[in-house]
């Protein structure tokens, strides 16, 4: 047996407890197969914005290779936090594309022990990783049971369970959550647990069967009423004319089809009398009394948007409370010649129609950024940062306009400074108050 106090490489193993975020690119090669140079500019910038964020939730990348990320957090939490930012952050640049051009990660996430080898890590808690992002969708995020249990009580996001799920080259199957839903309302691609094989077997065949019986049931029915109707044509022909009530009886089905459509809106949709098996009489062409009755229901419902200065203007402000709330999140600043990417977490104010910010930036917190905006009924949204010297009146440094959207408690918006640069502001409502 070795001794391991001689042996220089057991000495200097370390091992620690760590938060490993491991990530890499949906269909990457099918990317890089149709355009290199494209995929790779892209990829390029995305990876900028994945390292601003890691940095500014206090993570480490410590390995890539190609287009796999790793990363390292002292906290299950800002791991966690990092993610939902990161895949933010990238959503919004993806938008920009056609949906096949899209680079979008997919993020797993796992807390446990780890093997120190200079700046890289190794270890089952780093593999683990690694095969929880192969578990989520392209622009979502798995996470381990060990991760869930340390972030459900801190966190606003919901969850899927998928149990325990069993993957390659690893000795024990993994409790897997997948996030759907994060701080703010706002959606992510979520895997969704599997259907016990025979559970959905089953619903799936009576389905089928249900299908089958009713259009079987149907066909038969047809051709009966079809066999009858010609009989009674037959009949009719050798009998003399019928009376006018006579006649009312014995119309056939293609002649009841022709009134109600003379009578009816041209939308096939609107009369659905063969498949919903309500009688001709019932309809509004056979019954003018009811035609008469709807016709006037319509026209004493309110109409649907009341002129501004109505009694029912105010209704119009009700529409913004909806937004009202504190919003927090990144704002980033796109690379340049002479300026790196960066990326900040900032949090700003909507109250009715307004959304309003301010907060203090560079090392001596000497330049303070004023943010001011307006938002839509529909959720479009405009905005201007201007930079100051000092305080809010002192001289102006610079503005950048941002426009966007507001859906779902998630502000994404993205402009362009006066000498050029991109900005981003992707934040999200919390309830909770700013982080």
């Amino acid at each position: 047996m070795p001794d391991e106090q001689n042996d220089p490489s057991a000495q200097s193993l370390e091992r620690k407890l760590a938060t490993i975020l491991s990530a890499d690119v949906a269909e990457f090669s099918r990317l890089m197969g149709e355009d290199e140079e494209d995929t790779l500019r892209t990829f390029r910038g995305h990876k900028q914005v994945f390292e601003s964020l890691v940095a500014m939730h206090r993570g480490r990348i410590f390995n890539t290779a190609g287009d796999a990320i790793l990363a390292e957090f002292n906290s299950a939490v800002e791991a966690v936090r990092c993610a939902t930012d990161i895949q933010a952050a990238l959503r919004t640049r993806n938008d920009k594309l056609p949906p096949n051009r899209q680079v979008r990660f997919r993020i797993g996430i796992n807390l446990g022990d780890v093997m120190l080898q200079g700046a890289d890590l190794m270890g089952d808690g780093v593999n683990v990783a690694a095969r929880l992002q192969t578990a989520a969708e392209p622009g979502g995020i798995c996470i381990s049971g060990s991760v869930h249990d340390q972030i459900r009580n801190k966190l606003s996001l919901s969850f899927f369970s998928l149990g325990e799920k069993s993957f390659k080259n690893i000795q024990q199957p993994v409790r897997t959550f997948s996030i759907s839903e994060i701080e703010g309302g706002g959606v992510l691609p979520a895997t969704k647990p599997d259907e016990p094989a025979t559970k959905g077997g089953f619903v799936k065949w009576v389905i089928a069967a249900a299908v089958i019986l009713l259009a079987g049931g149907g066909f038969w029915a047809y051709t009966v009423h079809q066999r009858n109707a010609t009989e009674q044509a037959g009949a009719a022909s050798t009998q003399p004319p019928a009376t006018p009530a006579t006649a009312t009886s014995a119309t056939s089905p293609g002649a009841s089809s022709a009134t109600s459509a003379s009578g009816a809106p041209t939308s096939t949709s609107t009369q659905p009398v063969a498949s919903s098996g309500v009688s001709p009489a019932a309809s509004p062409a056979a019954n003018p009394n009811a035609m008469v009755a709807s016709n006037s229901m319509m026209a004493a419902a309110p109409k649907p948007h009341a002129p501004h200065g109505s009694p029912d203007a105010g209704a119009s402000s009700a529409a913004f409370a909806k937004f009202d709330g504190v919003y927090a999140g990144p704002v980033c600043f796109a690379e340049t010649k002479k300026e790196p990417h960066r990326c900040f977490r900032q949090s700003g104010t909507i109250s009715g129609r307004k959304i309003t910010g301010q907060w203090f930036m560079g090392p001596e917190k000497k330049i303070v950024m004023v943010l001011s905006g307006d938002v839509s009924k529909s959720g479009d949204v405009v905005i201007e940062m201007v930079m100051h010297s000092g305080t809010p009146d002192g001289e102006r440094m610079g503005s950048v306009s941002l426009q966007g959207t507001l859906r779902d408690g998630v502000l994404d918006t993205t402009g362009t400074w006066r000498n050029g640069r991109p900005a981003t502001l992707n934040w999200r409502k919390d309830n909770g108050g700013a982080q």
